[in-house]
């Protein structure tokens, strides 16, 4: 994410159109999911992925895009010019916040290292808890693992298909 100035003071500029965002995703029956403000080559891009319990459509992108478009260029949170994208957070979500966390409890995710532990990078289980920065699974073997928030580079959902012990998945092609 980029730091940047904005006109009204100074801040993040993905956390300020955070603020802007989240009231109007609520008007619209949204969840936002996350904001972020990246830089790609010599392009910047706002991008907003919201969510909600049916799925989201492509007419919700439409109008969240809408709405946040009128209210950038009435408030003019970023100085630069960049591109505003509004998107799902897709099957395989990243985990950023706490409340991502408590909503994932129970489903599997991946959780990716900075420095490999007993020469792994990537563990895979299902999330048992999210506490005081430190993010808990129990591995498909019943391990449970638990790894300090500051040692992760990802935390993202995994596809409950992928996810299914092999046992499971005999038992589910035999159905």
């Amino acid at each position: 994410m980029a730091k940047t100035t904005s006109k009204g003071g100074s801040g993040n500029t993905a956390a300020i159109c955070y603020r802007l965002a989240q009231p109007v995703a609520e008007e619209l029956g949204l969840c936002l999911w996350d904001v972020r403000f990246v830089k790609e080559g010599t392009d910047w891009f706002l991008r907003i992925a919201i969510d909600k319990d049916e799925g989201v459509s492509i007419d919700d992108c439409v109008a969240m895009s809408r709405r946040m478009s009128d209210l950038l260029d009435e408030v003019d949170p970023i100085p630069q010019s960049y591109c505003l994208e509004v998107m799902s957070p897709g099957i395989e979500r990243e985990l950023t916040r706490p409340e991502h966390f408590a909503a994932y409890e129970g489903w599997p995710v991946a959780v990716r290292l900075f420095r490999p532990l007993d020469g792994v990078r990537e563990f895979a289980g299902l999330l048992t808890g999210y506490a005081d920065h430190t993010i808990t699974i129990e591995e498909e073997d019943g391990t449970v693992r638990s790894f300090d928030k500051k040692d992760v580079s990802l935390v993202h959902a995994i596809d409950e298909d992928d996810f299914l012990p092999d046992e499971l998945e005999d038992d589910a092609e035999n159905d």
